[in-house]
């Protein structure tokens, strides 16, 4: 393709967005461990189907241009085609938008169609050659890839400064390529003027007063609205035409230097030219939904922080635990006797009171409310000679879980664990499921003796005073 056809600051700008467009993309991937590759594949069937229900529209309402259908039209299409080295002509047709005057290029399912909105071709019906132009604009997104990459770049498209860059580039690219569709340089200044003027008042502009109108966009408000959008204004492109035309360099002014500063803060939403107000206004939008859903999911991430570390607590008690029952055979009367502080206390913990052989872990009031209960409760049991913990709690089913989590400790909490709370409760005098207190020590012996087998059912205090028991019978007949 001729360099001429193209803005000279399109490439550069191009790459830069590519760039960062990989990067993002690969962050968005990698970042969330694959995770997000669901909803991308979400997004992008979201998109075909909106966009089918567009393209529907098109094929179901609007008028396809064809050899027998706007014959002239056709071979303006086609000629244009040619000239721009486009070997596959784009399926082109005439709309009616209700008033508006403009025309677009889209892509679906590998397929390109040209769009003309019908006031456009009406308006042009004394210089039907002007069409060219549109016809070649919007082929020149085409050729120059900017219809496909369009959902790749998207990540650089909501960059301040870059988006909105690349995309006026791209508006000045395709001028250019309208403007060599064009056997006379004026049908394309008719055809911009257009847009600015209306279909009736066009014919009566003076084009080179309309183009030297650019030369007050060098203002703050101007140069900032054009920042933040993304198309240049009517006059700076008109300007441009002009002066390619000619052969000459384009004359514009500088843009205002705060305006640069304060659209750096003001990222561009596809807002055409409605400038820096109308992405200021869906900045805030956006802002807006982000936060309704990103506030709720943060208050929960610090919440389940604030859990883990009630997590870390239960682990550190039951090791301590753990040891004091094997060594001694008791369960503890306090917390202190096992080496942990007493009164046990964190910034998540209120404090650990002892209940019939169980810890009972209260929460700090401010955390209680967030996780939907008040305490986790610890006891032991036995699993074939060894002591494990069983762990249930009023808090919601998802904190409940994260707060009753094994970290790698010999523990083996589980939350809610019917069987083993059935296990730990009762034991028959053949039952394996074994004592909560003191069977560390006694068991071996005290299961096989004649009073473990006249237990039958019994309660988790009754094992732990018939163990006692039997161990000073058995020290009284030693002495």
């Amino acid at each position: 393709m001729s360099a001429s056809l193209v803005y000279p600051k399109e490439p550069t700008l191009a790459k830069i967005a590519t760039v960062f467009s990989v990067i993002a993309w690969a962050g968005l991937v990698i970042g969330t461990v694959g995770m997000a590759l669901p909803f991308l594949l979400m997004g992008f069937l979201g998109y075909l189907f909106v966009q089918s229900a567009f393209i529907s529209q098109l094929k179901g309402s609007a008028v396809r241009v064809g050899p027998d259908q706007l014959p002239e039209l056709n071979a303006q299409l086609n000629e244009c085609c040619d000239r721009l080295g486009l070997s596959t002509v784009p399926e082109t047709y005439v709309m009616n938008a209700g008033g508006l005057m403009n025309a677009l290029a889209c892509r679906f399912l590998r397929r390109y169609y040209v769009v003309l909105f019908s006031d456009i071709v009406d308006a042009l019906s004394d210089r039907p050659d002007a069409l060219d132009f549109y016809l070649g604009h919007e082929i020149g997104h085409i050729q120059r890839g900017h219809v496909r990459r369009m959902g790749f770049l998207a990540p650089a498209r909501i960059l301040p400064l870059l988006g909105t860059a690349y995309s006026r580039a791209r508006e000045y690219t395709c001028d250019l390529h309208g403007l060599a569709c064009c056997d006379d340089p004026k049908d394309a200044a008719y055809a911009l003027v257009v847009l600015a003027a209306g279909e009736r008042s066009w014919s009566q502009i003076n084009l080179n007063r309309y183009a030297a109108q650019s030369q007050e966009s060098g203002g703050f408000w101007m140069s900032y609205h054009e920042l933040t959008a993304e198309y240049p204004w009517l006059t700076k492109r008109m300007n441009h035409l002009m002066a390619v035309a000619a052969g000459t360099r384009p004359s514009v002014p500088s843009r205002h230097p705060f305006a640069w500063f304060l659209a750096f803060f003001t990222p561009p939403v596809a807002t055409g030219n409605a400038g820096g107000m109308g992405s200021l206004m869906a900045m805030v939008a956006i802002v807006g939904i982000l936060a309704a859903i990103a506030v709720p999911n943060f208050l929960r991430f610090q919440l389940k922080s604030k859990v883990s570390g009630v997590a870390k607590a239960r682990t550190e008690i039951e090791a301590a635990t753990t040891g004091y029952i094997a060594n001694t055979g008791y369960f503890p009367d306090t917390l202190a006797i096992t080496g942990l502080p007493d009164p046990y206390v964190t910034a998540q913990i209120a404090g650990v009171s002892i209940e019939d052989s169980a810890l009972r872990i209260s929460l700090t009031p401010e955390l209680a409310k967030g996780v939907g209960g008040d305490s986790v409760t610890i006891t032991p049991y036995l699993d074939q000679g060894e002591i494990m913990w069983n762990c249930e709690g009023n808090l919601d089913p998802m904190f409940l879980e994260q707060a009753c989590k094994t970290s790698g400790s010999s523990s083996d909490s589980s939350s809610n664990s019917t069987d083993a709370e059935s296990e730990a409760a009762t034991a028959g005098a053949a039952g394996g499921g074994g004592l909560q207190v003191g069977e560390a020590t006694c068991s071996s012996e005290f299961r096989q003796s004649a009073e473990y087998a006249q237990l039958g059912q019994a309660t988790q205090s009754q094992l732990r005073d018939a163990c006692n028991i039997w161990k000073l019978e058995q020290l009284d007949g030693q002495l």
